[in-house]
């Protein structure tokens, strides 16, 4: 396991110095600049701002120095925000959107694993039809369009949750949590219905009935762990995906997470806080890919990471 994680980790190395490189060449090639919509000062002043932060310099020198910056932990002043680095805006935002997030893969897990159990006990029947076709409303509803939906119904028609904010109360969660983890649940039940199915025909659970074993217990103990296998490689890339489809929920429930800065900042041209954001959920992706094939690893030693 030690061999595999140190392979790991020296992989993800050049991944993120790639993502690195090709946002950053990406971001400068794209049309106008961080200082376009600055009408109303001199070019004196633009001249100045180009200078201060060494937009002036050719694009490999600055390209050298940023290196050298982030490789120290530094990933400098936000273009939009002179008072704050992109360091500070990182940590005010990112535990809103790691909240978010961990309620929505709590939500999909949740939802998306008794639906697939209730799912798998009578396959093709009114108990898996009925399960499965509400799920994919998860899918067939992509966040822009369910969460403006949830808002015009539970908040401005019937008045029983807020639209937006991101404050202490509970309801304030309730819509972005299913808005972003729907989708998501929809997957969840589709996979555990499937390996559910797999294990229930297996050789021992048939014993496992003929002793004349509850359901209940057939179910959590014997079929489940092996069962759920398929969700638990699914949990990885699922979290990676929702904190970055976060984006788009924290947009329209105007929560202030990373998201919003996100977004702000590719509409402002505001080159360093687009980069610190791509390179710090490219790295949360590839950790969140790690610990879920520990985690299966851990469930399924078979699977070759852990020598038994």
């Amino acid at each position: 396991m030690t061999l595999f994680l140190l392979k790991r980790i020296l992989q993800a190395i050049p991944v993120i110095l790639i993502v690195t490189t090709v946002t950053f060449f990406l971001v400068r090639a794209a049309p106008g600049g961080p200082f376009d919509t600055e009408r109303t000062v001199s070019e004196e002043v633009l001249n100045n701002l180009q200078s201060f932060y060494k937009l002036d310099q050719p694009v490999h020198i600055q390209y050298q120095d940023y290196l050298k910056n982030l490789f120290q932990g530094d990933l400098g002043p936000s273009f939009r925000y002179p008072n704050r680095t992109v360091n500070e805006i990182i940590a005010d935002g990112l535990p809103v959107t790691f909240e978010l997030g961990l309620y929505a893969i709590i939500f999909a897990v949740i939802l998306g694993v008794v639906a697939g159990i209730i799912a798998s006990l009578r396959p093709n029947t009114l108990q898996d039809h009925l399960p499965m076709s509400l799920t994919m409303i998860g899918i067939c509803l992509p966040s822009f369009l369910l969460g403006p939906l949830l808002v015009l119904a539970f908040g401005i028609q019937l008045e029983w949750l807020p639209v937006s904010g991101w404050g202490y109360s509970p309801g304030d969660k309730i819509l972005p949590v299913v808005t972003l983890g729907s989708a998501y649940a929809a997957y969840i039940a589709r996979l555990s219905r499937a390996g559910m199915l797999e294990v229930l025909g297996q050789d021992f659970i048939l014993t496992a009935r003929a002793k004349g074993l509850p359901q209940w217990r057939i179910v959590t103990v014997h079929a489940l762990r092996g069962g759920l296998l398929p969700v638990v490689s699914f949990l990885g890339p699922a979290t990676a995906g929702l904190l970055a489809g976060s984006f788009v929920v924290e947009t329209i429930f105007q929560i202030p997470g990373l998201g919003r800065f996100y977004v702000q900042a590719a509409f402002n041209r505001d080159y360093t806080m687009i980069l610190g954001t791509t390179i710090l959920f490219a790295g949360l992706i590839i950790t969140l890919n790690l610990l879920s094939d520990f985690v299966t690893a851990w469930l399924d030693p078979k699977q070759g990471f852990v020598k038994k």
